[in-house]
């Protein structure tokens, strides 16, 4: 159980070190203080006792993503996990993200999740409605989609995501981020590209159970679930599943698109 009381002079910190069949956890004890996050104490970590400690860190504000880690096994920011809020009575666990191959120490591969975005189709704006050449659009669409864009790539979604982290389903499945970006595209007000057959097919949504674990777990306070997946899954459930429309493809002949 988290506590909240003043902190010791010193906490151990049981880190993942190692590559491949070689990696284990190991144990170092450091001087902490009030106000320190977990990357701190890494940093300690490694200026005093472990100089070849691999980790990736950038801004150190919880805006670049760059230091995400499973802390205590759950997947965080290091920048923005406070010690304060951890029971360090016992050795504070920091561990790669699961989700994505092992390089070294704390550091992951995380490429896959570029090469996803990359085949996502694009963003296709309408033709502009003005005479100016700009676009008209009501300030309630726009807000919409206006929450999915505060996602830092940070990918504690992904990979806290069972689908990806438990079963491995990287080629069936984007996960739980990149659901995100698609909702933003179809539900922009400009877009014109149809991608409900993707999320079918491709993108794998049907394997999401919106259990929102990946909500849970995003820092920016991202509503994935409820605002991005379930109104996605929504979109495929109307095109593919819906009886009555079933009935009139059948009656006609036409597949679903």
């Amino acid at each position: 159980m988290a506590t909240t009381t003043a902190l010791p002079p010193t906490a151990t910190f049981r880190v993942w070190r190692g590559e491949g069949a070689q990696a284990g956890f190991q144990d170092y004890t450091t001087p902490i203080s009030d106000g320190m996050v977990v990357l701190d104490a890494v940093h300690g970590i490694q200026a005093d006792q472990a100089h070849d400690l691999a980790c990736r860190w950038n801004c150190k504000a919880g805006k670049c993503g760059s230091c995400s880690a499973e802390i205590d096994g759950k997947p965080r920011l290091m920048c923005m996990t406070r010690l304060n809020q951890l029971d360090l009575t016992k050795p504070v666990t920091v561990e790669p993200m699961r989700a994505f191959p092992h390089v070294r120490d704390l550091v992951t591969d995380v490429s896959w999740n570029y090469r996803v975005k990359q085949r996502i189709q694009k963003f296709t704006p309408r033709s502009p409605d003005a005479p100016d050449g700009t676009w008209r659009m009501q300030q309630a669409d726009i807000d919409r989609v206006q929450e999915f864009r505060k996602c830092i790539e940070c990918f504690l979604c992904q990979d806290t995501c069972h689908v990806l982290r438990d079963h491995m389903k990287h080629e069936e499945f984007i996960g739980p981020r990149f659901l995100t970006y698609v909702a933003a595209l179809e539900m922009h007000p400009l877009d014109t590209a149809d991608r409900t057959a993707e999320l079918k097919q491709a993108d794998g949504i049907g394997y999401c159970n919106i259990t929102k674990c990946c909500t849970t777990v995003c820092p920016e306070g991202i509503h994935i679930t409820d605002n991005a997946i379930i109104p996605l899954k929504e979109r495929v459930a109307d095109r593919f599943y819906d009886p009555l429309k079933a009935l009139v493809r059948l009656v006609r002949g036409t597949p679903a698109k």
